[in-house]
């Protein structure tokens, strides 16, 4: 059976890392526990009630147990991740929003479906150097004329 937890909005992290620790800890028969940023203030955890109560009692940010059975077709949305179709092109400018290079502005030089990568040389850069990184942390900043 899977449990909803109410958990403070934000914190359902650092709640699930402290309710881990405990279920391994006291080896607690827990199955799963996921949450999703779709859900914030929620934690899902599979298991028996009374395990799931040990588990999360006395918990930092824990709210309470919604004593409801979750059916897992109601969270198979969450669970199952959706192959985005990459919508950039080779030549489009772009801009990197996250890890190293972030606010940098780069031409796309190549591209990696399979990985989910892309290879750019930065704008601003003194000599074109090729650097591959994630898609994930790109933006379309001007599409190819």
């Amino acid at each position: 059976m899977i449990i909803t937890v109410r958990t403070t909005t934000g914190r359902e992290n650092a709640s699930l890392t402290a309710i881990s620790t405990r279920i391994q800890a006291r080896k607690i028969p827990i199955k799963s526990l996921f949450f999703t940023d779709d859900l914030r203030g929620y934690i899902f955890i599979e298991g028996e009630t009374e395990d799931i109560e040990k588990a999360v009692k006395n918990i930092p940010h824990v709210r309470g147990l919604i004593n409801k059975e979750v059916n897992i077709s109601e969270l198979e949305k969450f669970l199952i991740a959706e192959k985005s179709e990459i919508k950039y092109d080779i030549g489009d400018i772009i801009e990197v929003v996250g890890g190293p290079f972030k606010g940098e502005k780069a031409k796309i030089t190549r591209m990696d479906e399979a990985k989910s990568e892309i290879t750019i040389e930065l704008l601003e850069a003194v000599i074109p150097i090729p650097v591959t990184i994630s898609i994930s942390i790109i933006r379309l900043y001007e599409k190819k004329k």
